[in-house]
Parts: C-alpha cells; structure tokens; sequence
C-alpha cells in the first residue's frame, strides 16, 4: 500500500513538472515572439525620399547628411551633376520614448525646416502595422523683396503633415503607405493648388545582413496635368556599417524636404534624374 501511494505522488508530481514546464516554454515563445516585432520595418528614417516609420529613441542623437547631385544629363559638363550639389543637413533628437523632433538645413532655396515624429502604434502579434505621425514646417530664404515686393513672411511657408503606416511582413520585406497633406503658401506655378493631397508608398527588400535595396514613390492627387513637375520616384541602396548607415539613391526629385520632392520633384525618370546619397549617424 505505501509502494502505490509513493508512485501515485511520483507520478502526481512528474505531472505537475511537465505542465509546468509545459507554462514556462510558451510564456518564453510567447516573449520571443513579442520581441521578433520590436525590430522596425526600416532601418532608417528615410526610405528614399520618403519618411519611414522608424523614430528615434529616447535621448538618441542622430546626424543626417544627404547630397543630391544635379542632372546625370548634363554629362561631362557638370561632372554629371557633381558641380550641381543640393546638401541638407539634419540634426534629429529623440526627446521621449517614441517622440523624435528635428532641424535642418536644404541649399536648395535655402531652405531651414523643423519637424516632430510621433509613434502612434507598433506592430505586434496583437496589432499588424506600425502607424507613426509625421509634420514638418518648411521656410524659403531665396526669396527677395526686389523679386517680390509684396512679399510676407507667411508666403516663405510650406508645410506636410503625414501619417505612415507600415507592415514588417518578414525578415527580409517590408511595406509602407503615406497619406499626405502639403499646403505651399507661394506655388511655383500659376494654376498649380496651394493645398494638395498625396499618397506615398514605400518598401524595403532585404539583400543581405548589411544591405537592402529601397524605394518610394508619391503620387499627389492635386497636381494639374500640363505640370512641368513629375511625382517622385526613388530607387536606393541600403548599407549598414556599425553605427552608419549609408543610403546610395537614384531620384527624379532634387529637393529632400517634403513639401520640395512632393510638389516640385524636376525630373523625369530615363530622362532627367539625380544621383545621391544619405549619410545617417546616430550618437
């Protein structure tokens, strides 16, 4: 009688082990699984031209520098574009956890510009995208009053509010959308709208553990048809080095900033594009 009650406890407590166990490896798959989404759908903040979901965490520094060459074309003359640099300079704080602001800087029209990026969302096993909230204020120093003579500080304004969303649909692809408002205060072009509307689309494929290639893509819906300005369209390389990544890019859009690339994109793809690149350092 003692044997079977000892083997009834031996066999009561082995069981107990095995769900227990059976409790603590799919709380830890569980855990795994919510890890795997943490990484973000982009490795940078631009997938091209456009922004990504990615925002800086908190207390994080990061410095953007990116060149956009002038018209590959041009040829010999300009050292195909070379001569015909747009440099912008961005510095990007990441001031709470899922909360970035930034300043820059564009030679393009002398452009100074601020931003804030708000995370709204992340992807998880609960939730299938990210969702972040994009804004940006755009002010033209080119402009002179010799050349407008009724011009006001407002009219130097331009300004995009964006909300992007994006699915990391594996480890090697991911997918965005961008809805956009641009309002140009000053347009460029007589019938061209003062506010317009847009839609971004974006994606990344994996190569490699270091590289990707990119592109982005904006159609805006406001843009009159005899336009001498084309929707942009970016194709690009993604290197990763340690705390750099390095972005190579193909664009028909010179300007970076978004109310620049998103209503007065230059170019024409096979006939007019813009070579250049992004360098990302984070502190």
């Amino acid at each position: 009688m003692k044997n079977c009650v000892l083997v009834l406890i031996i066999i009561f407590l082995s069981c107990n082990s095995v769900v227990a166990q059976d409790d603590l490896l799919n709380e830890l798959e569980k855990e795994t699984q919510e890890v795997s989404f943490q990484q973000p759908a982009f490795k940078a903040m631009k997938i091209g031209n456009l922004q990504s979901t990615k925002v800086a965490g908190k207390k994080d520094l990061y410095l953007y520098v990116s060149h956009r060459f002038g018209s590959l074309k041009d040829g010999l003359t300009t050292f195909f574009g070379f001569d015909n640099a747009n440099t912008k300079i961005q510095l990007v704080y990441g001031i709470f956890d899922g909360i970035q602001v930034g300043f820059s800087r564009e030679s393009i029209r002398k452009t100074y510009a601020t931003h804030v990026k708000v995370r709204l969302k992340g992807q998880s096993n609960d939730f299938p995208v990210n969702i972040v909230g994009y804004a940006t204020a755009n002010s033209r120093t080119d402009l002179r009053k010799n050349q407008y003579p009724f011009l006001k500080f407002g009219d130097r304004m331009s300004y995009a509010t964006q909300l992007l969303i994006s699915r990391r649909f594996s480890n090697k692809f991911s997918f965005e959308l961008a809805p956009t408002f641009v309002r140009q205060n000053l347009v460029l072009e007589p019938l061209q709208k003062h506010n317009q509307i847009a839609l971004g689309a974006g994606t990344r494929m994996k190569l490699s553990k270091r590289m990707s290639i990119n592109l982005d893509y904006v159609y805006n819906f406001s843009r009159y048809e005899k336009s001498i300005y084309s929707n942009p369209l970016t194709i690009g390389l993604d290197i990763e080095t340690g705390g750099h990544v390095f972005q190579l890019l193909f664009s028909n859009a010179q300007s970076t900033n978004e109310p620049g690339f998103i209503s007065n994109a230059e170019g024409k793809w096979f006939e007019d594009v813009y070579f250049g690149f992004n360098i990302v350092r984070v502190f």
